[in-house]
């Protein structure tokens, strides 16, 4: 064999190992450089959809906190705008009209709002840049008005335009490596139920909810009653409570016989520094937690007016005790012989919801008023139907209005809730129209004790014919009576129930409630579809596009 021919065989093969390890490196580098690259982007692109999300909450930030939407009256009205289509459009015309705009000078759409100001402040509100370490990422953005509507939250006179808003945000990066993201959003609010549970606590600390001693919640349906031995029949669901804080349960049979919504979490030992959303030692919920996102705010009641007054009187056996007391009328027995108020007990004479106004056609009189009164008889407020002024400006007033300064049953005493308003002949009937019981509560701490003989409410088994009203910080405590029918909103006060086996047919909104003496609260799930009020501003419905 001839080894002289295999000469240069092993640089030949050194060679081609070479190249192999030539490509496999450059190859790597490739890779790594794809990385790198794949890194770059991804970094990029998450500046840049971060910055978008900066211009969504920027906008919103304006339109939440300094943007007032159009009025009734003013330079911006709602009648300027088609409220009856999404997007609203402006002017109101539907041949002319475009959709309502608010946009930055640097967004894909131009703005079409009627008020300068407003388009000047949204601009600089809601485009910006950012600084991300070597990068500037830069924003702007354009919100488009969905929808716009006029409520009047219940428990106020001030009507609310409710909006719905949808945000678009280009988030962008300039350079060699450019990047561009958009991001979408809904910003809204609603008008939802003001009574959607059984009871509501607004407080956010521990035992906001407080149920013992066999307090109970369950529900009925006003609108569909089932009665048994003269009353509702009542189910075991829907019973729910809710709080921005803790329901704490003790004792048994203490039951909520429904879900607990609370924005807390976690079911154990309530601290201040650790509120837990249900503290149990041995009652119930028979449904589950639900989490709610946001602390519920409702809206105070405005304050009565016209002003009740101070003054102190006492209504219990005899008719010089209505002696300096507008409206207050003793009982001599039924009409004709008598006033129409029944003998012995005494009557207090309604107005109307809306503030005296005297140069209104027909003048309205306003609501009754009232200063502390103590009942230790028996007492009776009306609804009334009553027709006021001559054709062509007549107006009927379905409603009975008294505002209150306190409100105190002591003893025996009793509140009877009527609807026929006994002091003209024949009777004036008032058939579903609601007794409204404003409390002004200055200068009391106990601005509503209803803890005597209770509240009779001869209006059916439709709680919303008898509303109590507080905006106040003071106390409440309710008997619950037999069987009280109304509903108690008082969203700063303190409220507790303080007798075993009352029922409290309807539901309450408080700042902090107690129910340790076994008083059982039955929800009317009507009022789902009854009065209304308006949510707090929700942002949601996110989208996001790459560019």
């Amino acid at each position: 064999m001839n080894r002289r021919n295999e000469k240069g065989v092993a640089l030949i093969l050194a060679l081609i190992l070479l190249v192999i390890m030539s490509v496999m490196a450059v190859s790597l580098m490739f890779i790594s450089q794809t990385e790198t690259w794949a890194s770059m982007n991804y970094k990029l692109m998450s500046q840049a959809r971060d910055g978008a999300e900066a211009g969504i909450n920027a906008s919103a930030n304006y339109l939440i906190h300094t943007y007032t939407p159009p009025a009734g009256s003013g330079s911006d009205l709602l009648s300027n705008y088609n409220n009856s289509v999404s997007p609203v459009q402006y002017p109101a015309s539907n041949t002319t009209g475009h959709d309502v705009i608010l946009a930055t000078s640097s967004s894909s759409q131009s703005s079409n709002y009627p008020v300068a100001s407003v388009v000047t402040n949204f601009g600089s509100s809601s485009q910006n840049s950012l600084t991300a370490g070597n990068t500037t990422v830069n924003y702007y953005s354009y919100a488009t008005l969905l929808r716009q509507d006029v409520v009047t939250p219940w428990g106020t006179t001030t009507p609310v335009t409710v909006q719905t808003w949808q945000i678009t945000s280009d988030g962008s990066i300039n350079g060699v490596r450019a990047a561009d993201e958009e991001v979408s959003a809904i910003l809204e609010k609603q008008i939802t139920p003001v009574f959607s549970y059984a009871a509501f606590a607004t407080a956010n600390g521990c035992g906001a909810l407080n149920f013992g001693g066999g307090g109970t919640t369950a529900s009925y349906d006003s609108s569909n009653l089932t009665m048994s031995g003269g009353l509702p029949v009542v189910s075991g669901s829907a019973g729910n409570v809710g709080t921005n804080g803790n329901l704490a349960e003790n004792g048994n049979p203490t039951t909520i016989n429904g879900n607990l919504s609370t924005p807390r979490t976690g079911v154990g030992t309530c601290t201040s520094g650790n509120v837990t959303a249900w503290t149990n030692t041995s009652g119930h919920v028979t449904g589950g937690l639900v989490e709610l996102p946001q602390q519920v705010v409702y809206p105070t009641p405005d304050v009565p007016n016209p002003t009740p007054p101070t003054t102190s009187s006492t209504l219990h056996n005899n008719a010089s005790d209505c002696s300096g007391i507008t409206g207050c009328t003793f009982g001599t027995g039924p009409l004709p012989g008598g006033n129409g108020c029944p003998n012995g007990d005494f009557c207090l004479t309604p107005g109307t919801c809306a503030p005296p106004c005297p140069t209104c056609l027909p003048p309205l009189p306003g609501p009754a008023v009232y200063g502390n009164l103590t009942v230790r008889g028996t007492v009776h407020l009306y609804n009334v139907n009553v027709t006021l002024g001559t054709p062509p400006n007549q107006i009927t007033v379905n409603e009975g209005c008294y505002n209150i300064n306190s409100l105190t049953e002591n003893g025996g005493g009793t509140i009877t809730i009527e609807d026929t308003y006994p002091y003209t002949s024949p009777a004036l009937s008032a058939t579903n129209s609601p007794v409204k019981v404003n409390i002004a509560g200055s200068g009391q701490t106990t601005p509503l004790d209803l803890t005597g003989g209770g509240v009779i409410n001869n209006l059916g088994w439709n709680p919303s014919l008898l509303q109590f009203l507080y905006g106040g910080t003071g106390t409440i405590n309710v008997k619950g009576g037999a069987n009280t029918v109304g509903l108690l909103y008082a969203p700063n006060a303190t409220m507790s129930f303080n007798s075993a086996g009352g029922n409290w047919y309807g539901a309450v909104i408080t700042g902090s409630m107690t129910d340790m003496g076994g008083a059982s609260i039955k929800y009317d799930v009507n009022l789902q579809r009854s009065v209304a009020t308006v949510s707090s501003w929700m942002l949601d419905s996110f989208t996001w596009k790459r560019n």
